[in-house]
């Protein structure tokens, strides 16, 4: 027996998966005479591991096991069934699983073989969500695909030896193979076929069981209660079973023979094989894996279909189905009613593909773990719109604003100023809400706290920040920057346009989303806007009176609360919808959305390691004037100071006894860096990392030997947000703020002061510490794009040849003043 192993559509992760399949040839299980592995050239390659011998760990509570020399920690599990998960995140919770495995994902290409990298890939995901203790069932096709390779190749090698014996030579090419009977093939591929599965798992220490059915075993009460009792019974020994439907010798399908109800569905393709066994197994989740992304509102492949993300009954009316798959004996239009009639017995289903080489390796996990993958049908449809309708919103909403009047987006913005003070009482009554919950469930630390808190000074101050935005957006979209005479009668202009559809997302600040709703009207664009579910009523009301300011002008859709439970990594996979993502919070946020963001450009600063060196020239008053501003005003904030760094002279002076005792009277945490350490007799707790963003009132101190080396000090463990130098010598100052590469760099000033709304942006959507774009806290200006618009007379590109009879000016033309009142 020959296992094939091809390049087209096959997944393999070398060596891992490779080196799981040479032990499979090897095994027990598999090893027998008439059985081997071929290989195609492209996937040899050596192997650098030795096999470490998979083991299970025997604890005391048997919470962990181990494979493939992995631990795996069990995940408590625990649901009634009855009805099927509303949510996408409420999948990790699912108990027991069947994973159907269509025709197309198990075979290869050409349907003559198995696609033995991609069944790699699928047994270790299985495998890794047993271990972790769930129960896993496999629905499988592939033994007619098997079987047909496997007869091939002897009718071939028949072929060849009788034609060898006849003629004297081998001809192989002359040779016809014949029509193969599926049945046949399916009773050679069988035993083949799970030998194969057998050998796979017993690599992760997990046995597995074969199940042949048939639709008389489910019309028979006492078959149906024999196999009820198996599949639980190897469930509960924890061995998978593998399922798959008798096609040697099942009758051929008869048309429509469905019948309505929860009760009846004929078993006439694995489809509906795995519906029929999810709900008479009281399946959780039913995951059915194809050759397609999922459900489309139109033929995959056209230029207007979209992936359907949820899928709910009824909806059925509104697709159309395409032709089936290359091989199985189902299509879409069948894996659509096997899912309906499944989750209408409480299964819940995903309908995803398993053939992508991108997601393959990981779609079983990535489902289980909630993420937006496939289609995901869903009996409980949302009472607004999906984020997906809400972007398409945003950027038709953006687009009309952009069409507007200067003069009217700015009175747009002028009567959200004056709903922040109006409704002051509303809006400090839901921030009231939010921080009691915060507070009883103590789920936020003190620095969010005081992030999440909202004030009668603070809602003034933004309403200040939005006439500032309102009166300094009059002439930012469509601005003409650049002027040029191509030619006679051919002139060029570079104006500034907005740059689409932006998606915010933010924590614990609920006075970011005025702010940047400001800043997204004045520049013309389309916002999506994710906030921390701890300020959700804050939110709520803040966006309300948004989208009442913008109603004045009918372009209320512009802006757009995701109220949904999407995860932000689904978000940002939202690549046609969503051109520029800000994240607003922890450098830990800042780094999950830049590792998510999938050709989705994010403009953001990851962390605020703020520094000050104090230099041998410096004055007293200034430095713990400034020092104390910039870390105890907003401890908080991205902008405060993490790392004071002082000259090494100035040790054991009065100046330093000064800074010593006023972080002391503020109550400031001292962490001592290792220089300064290694100068103090009894030193404070030393520094665990100088690349330490506190967010406290902490501190590290660290001594330096010049300017360089605060520079080389900045450049090394900063994070090029800020930094500040504080001297009275201008050449020294110079130096500094000419070689630090940061966004800001000041010279005598507090860190503090790196902020949209000091800097007379009137507020920002961020401090954006990026090389491209916008750098420094980013206001409207940051918000645009260019674009280029060419007038002419009749030219073209001809008359500008060699010999034409034009030739290029590239006049640069004056540029129209901006009015400045």
């Amino acid at each position: 027996m020959c296992f094939a192993l091809g390049m087209e559509n096959d997944i393999l992760d070398p060596p891992k998966h490779l080196t799981m399949l040479c032990r499979t040839a090897l095994s027990p299980s598999f090893c027998s005479p008439g059985r081997y592995l071929l290989f195609s050239p492209q996937y040899i390659t050596a192997v650098s591991q030795p096999y470490l011998p998979v083991h299970n760990l025997v604890l005391r509570n048997e919470s962990i096991r181990c494979w493939s020399n992995i631990p795996f920690i069990t995940i408590p599990l625990s649901r009634t069934h009855g009805k099927s998960f509303a949510h996408r995140s409420e999948l990790k919770h699912a108990k027991r699983i069947v994973v159907k495995l269509g025709s197309a994902v198990v075979t290869r290409g050409d349907e003559c073989g198995l696609a033995l990298g991609r069944l790699a890939s699928i047994v270790e995901q299985v495998s890794m969500l047993q271990n972790q203790g769930r129960e896993m069932m496999i629905v499988t096709s592939g033994a007619v695909a098997f079987g047909k390779q496997r007869l091939r190749h002897e009718i071939l090698l028949s072929q060849s030896v009788r034609q060898a014996l006849h003629s004297g030579q081998n001809q192989l090419k002359d040779m016809a193979i014949p029509v193969l009977e599926a049945r046949a093939c399916a009773a050679a591929g069988q035993s083949g076929l799970m030998a194969l599965y057998e050998a796979m798992f017993t690599q992760y220490s997990i046995c597995a069981a074969q199940i042949l059915v048939t639709n008389l075993d489910f019309h028979d009460e006492q078959k149906r209660r024999n196999l009820n009792g198996t599949l639980h019974e190897l469930l509960r020994m924890n061995i998978v079973p593998i399922i798959n439907t008798n096609d040697a010798v099942v009758p051929p399908p008869e048309p429509n023979s469905d019948l309505q109800g929860v009760n009846v569905i004929s078993v006439k393709d694995n489809d509906s094989l795995a519906a029929r066994l999810a709900v008479e197994m009281k399946t959780d989740l039913l995951i059915v894996l194809s050759d397609v992304e999922g459900l489309f509102d139109s033929p995959p492949g056209s230029d207007d279909a979209k992936l359907i993300d949820i899928f709910y009954p009824g909806d059925q009316q509104s697709v159309t189905f395409g032709t089936k798959s290359r091989v199985g004996m189902g299509g879409m239009e069948a894996k659509v009613k096997a899912a309906l009639w499944a989750l209408q017995g409480g299964t819940s289903v995903v309908i995803a593909n398993g053939t992508h080489p991108k997601i393959s390796g990981h779609v079983i996990t990535d489902i289980v773990e909630g993420k937006k993958v496939g289609t995901f049908f869903s009996e409980v449809k949302p009472a607004g719109p999906t984020v997906e309708q809400q972007g398409e919103m945003a950027r038709a909403g953006g687009r009309a604003l952009a069409a507007l009047q200067p003069e009217q987006r700015a009175e747009i913005i002028y009567h959200l100023a004056d709903l922040l003070t109006d409704q002051r009482e509303e809006i400090l009554l839901a921030n009231k809400k939010d921080l009691e919950e915060a507070e009883s469930k103590g789920r936020l630390a003190l620095p969010l706290m005081k992030r999440l808190s909202l004030s009668t000074s603070k809602l003034n101050s933004l309403a200040i920040g939005l006439r500032q935005i309102a009166a300094s957006s009059q002439e930012s979209v469509g601005r003409v920057i650049r002027r040029t005479r191509i030619a006679k009668d051919l002139e060029l202009e570079q104006v500034t346009v907005p740059i689409g559809v932006l998606l915010v997302i933010f924590e614990s600040r609920p006075d970011c989303l005025p702010q940047v709703s400001a800043l997204a009207i004045a520049s013309g664009n389309g916002l999506l806007l994710k906030g921390g579910k701890e300020a959700a009523h804050s939110n709520q009301i803040l966006h309300h009176l948004t989208q009442e300011a913008l109603s004045i002008h009918g372009v209320k859709d512009a802006v757009q609360l995701v109220n949904t439970r999407e995860e932000v990594e689904d978000l940002c996979r939202l690549d046609k919808l969503i051109d520029l993502i800000i994240p607003r919070g922890s450098s830990q946020l800042v780094r999950d959305i830049q590792k998510a963001a999938k050709g989705i450009p994010v403009m953001g600063h990851s962390e605020g390691i703020c520094h000050i060196y104090v230099d041998t020239e410096a004055s007293v008053e200034k430095v713990t004037r400034i020092v104390r501003d910039s870390k105890c005003e907003y401890p908080a904030a991205c902008n405060a100071l993490e790392t004071l760094l002082i000259h090494r002279d100035l040790l054991r002076t009065p100046l330093f006894d000064q800074i010593i005792d006023m972080l002391r009277v503020e109550q400031v945490k001292i962490h001592a860096g290792p220089k300064f350490a290694s100068y103090l007799t009894f030193s404070p707790s030393e520094v665990k990392s100088l690349r330490t963003e506190y967010g406290d009132l902490e501190c590290c101190i660290e001594v330096v030997d010049g300017v360089q080396e605060a520079i080389d000090h900045i450049h090394k463990y900063g994070s090029s947000h800020t930094d500040v130098i504080i001297t009275e010598n201008e050449k020294t100052a110079e130096f500094f703020l000419q070689h630090v590469d940061s966004a800001c760099v000041f010279w005598n000033a507090s860190t503090r002061f790196s902020d949209g709304y000091r800097f007379g942006l009137g507020a920002e959507v961020g401090i954006s510490t990026s090389r491209i774009h916008a750098r420094g806290p980013v206001g409207i200006e940051g918000l645009l794009t260019t674009k280029w618009l060419l007038k002419g007379e009749n030219h073209v590109v001809s008359d500008f040849s060699e010999h034409g009879s034009m030739k290029f000016l590239h006049e640069t033309l004056p540029v129209p003043q901006r009015n400045t009142n």
